[in-house]
């Protein structure tokens, strides 16, 4: 992917894996992660000129947002991985979904990435998603980067948005910048490592790199004057309180480096750039499904995060995206997949940059690498080269909205039929049946209903094959075993369905009705699922 030569020695690999970073972008809804990503990706001047996610008059979509419901609502519903060169290190950047419905896609990545970069709204402070995503990095031991976005907006005293991230998470904030000007009179920030001022100018719509200017202390009090005593006074007190950074803590998940930034205007991005390559950590040996460490240097193998199909018109295929493990992935080797030993081809393998794909002829551990039409991988699929091995599966949240799907034209239910078994593979939603319903009216299972819309705009314009969805009304599942399903499905309100992963779900029109089940009949098997994060 860097382009570099096809390594021979353990040695090449464990240097290429070094100069990985790969990192998601998270954050409550509307707090600029898309915008973030196009500015990024212009500032490593892999794009020219940035886009704007709320799809105005004049103004394009942002490069990673392609679904016609993205670029509708200007929000993120798939994830998209980006990949550039910055300096002598390789960035893969995951943009995650925009909004709590599509949290399971935005756990998927956090499967996939060595850090996180959490944007918080200067005037909204931390938001109930950010919350609970800053929980699952926590749980998966993922060092957290934290952005103070919007800064150029009208918003909160940047000292109590620190204490609020100390106080509701547990982390210690380090700032690494600090701004000069309050909320919406952002002049520029304060380096906290050498105490000099970089002073930012505003380009026209934000759509080109921000031109800085580096100046000394003394210079910037001449220049700014008040604006910057207190800036300066404000890092004396931080300095003061053992706010400063510490790589061990922050990578142990005990510290939050901290950078104030204005995504849209570009100000603060090529310092986050920075930080990124010089603390974010590279890849590093992962366990599989067993316990065992998987060692960077060992042959190749891979895991599957995530599933797209119909990203474009114009390319009626189906990308896996794997996360490289361990070892080189060279175009055209023959693989394994683990879970039914077959041999997998690897001819077609791509790097996607939102609409644009380039052919990937080797990959190192950290990329993320399109490996086209898959048929056969699923999420958590493992692959790999000589040496077997599996990794764990990717976590299914517990599903709350159900629905009946059916085919609009009875005379296309083969494409309804495909469609839907793709839409489970990729993991849009979940799939259930039984026999009592029959495969021509499955059950969906999402965590947010807006994954129904996502359901019949693809099954329409993709799949040529039009549905008519009807809520139930369960919200409620409970994993159980074959043999209490025919007592559960006997029990009034009350319907086992079999996922497509071979788990039967007892579905339950509310907790309560869950709850006296489980005290009337405390011999069923009835176990909670992982709840989502949205």
């Amino acid at each position: 992917m860097s382009g570099a030569t096809s390594p021979d020695t353990d040695v090449d690999v464990l240097r290429e894996a070094r100069r990985r970073r790969t990192f998601a972008v998270i954050s409550h809804p509307d707090a600029g992660k898309s915008t973030l990503t196009e500015a990024l990706a212009l500032h490593a001047e892999v794009i020219s000129e940035a886009g704007a996610v709320h799809g105005k008059a004049g103004r394009r979509g942002t490069v990673s947002d392609w679904m016609e419901m993205e670029r509708a609502r200007g929000i993120s519903i798939t994830s998209a991985a980006l990949q550039f060169a910055y300096g002598d290190h390789v960035v893969n950047l995951v943009d995650t979904p925009g909004h709590a419905d599509f949290s399971e896609d935005t756990y998927r990545v956090l499967s996939a990435v060595d850090a996180a970069v959490m944007l918080v709204d200067a005037a909204k402070g931390l938001e109930p998603q950010t919350l609970k995503l800053f929980q699952v990095c926590r749980y998966r031991r993922i060092p957290v980067i934290t952005v103070i976005n919007k800064w150029d907006r009208p918003g909160r005293d940047a000292l109590e948005l620190l204490d609020e991230i100390d106080r509701q998470i547990g982390l210690r904030p380090t700032p690494l910048t600090w701004p000069v000007g309050v909320a919406g009179d952002f002049r520029g920030v304060l380096q906290r490592t050498s105490g000099d001022f970089i002073r930012y100018t505003r380009t026209a719509g934000g759509s080109k790199r921000a031109p800085e200017e580096h100046l000394s202390s003394a210079e910037a009090r001449e220049r700014e004057g008040e604006a910057w005593e207190a800036a300066e006074e404000e890092h004396q007190l931080l300095e003061a309180d053992g706010a400063d950074h510490d790589q061990e803590r922050f990578l142990a998940g005990d510290t939050t480096p901290v950078l104030f930034a204005s995504a849209i205007s570009n100000f603060g991005v090529a310092q986050l750039l920075d930080t990124l390559v010089s603390i974010a950590p590279p890849p590093s040996d992962t366990a599989d499904a067993e316990g065992s460490l998987r060692a960077l240097a060992e042959p190749f193998s891979a895991f599957v995060f995530k599933v797209q199909a119909g990203m474009d018109t114009a390319h009626r295929d189906r990308l896996a995206y794997a996360r490289v493990v361990s070892g080189v992935f060279r175009r055209g080797m023959v693989a394994t997949h683990a879970e039914t030993g077959r041999p997998f081809p690897t001819k077609y393998a791509q790097a996607v940059f939102g609409r644009e794909r380039t052919i990937v002829e080797t990959a190192y551990p950290g990329d993320i690498v399109g490996l086209v039409n898959a048929g056969s991988l699923r999420v958590g699929s493992t692959i790999f080269e000589s040496d077997p091995v599996r990794f764990p599966p990717i976590t299914s949240f517990a599903p709350e909205h159900f629905a009946t799907v059916r085919a609009v034209d009875s005379g296309r239910y083969k494409q309804f039929r495909r469609g839907i078994e793709q839409l489970d593979q990729e993991g849009v939603v979940q799939v259930l049946r039984s026999e009592m319903r029959g495969d021509q009216a499955p059950v969906l299972a999402a965590v947010g209903p807006m994954q129904f819309e996502v359901v019949e705009q693809r099954m329409g314009s993709e799949f040529n094959a039009p549905v008519r969805l009807e809520r139930l009304g369960y919200s409620l599942a409970r994993r159980t075993t074959p043999e209490h399903a025919v007592e559960l499905n006997s029990l009034r309100d009350v319907e086992v369905l079999q996922r497509s992963d071979g788990d039967l779900l007892a579905l339950f029109p509310d907790r309560w009705r869950a709850g006296a089940v489980e005290r009337m009949h405390p011999h069923l098997v009835l176990e909670t699922l992982v709840a989502g994060v949205g």
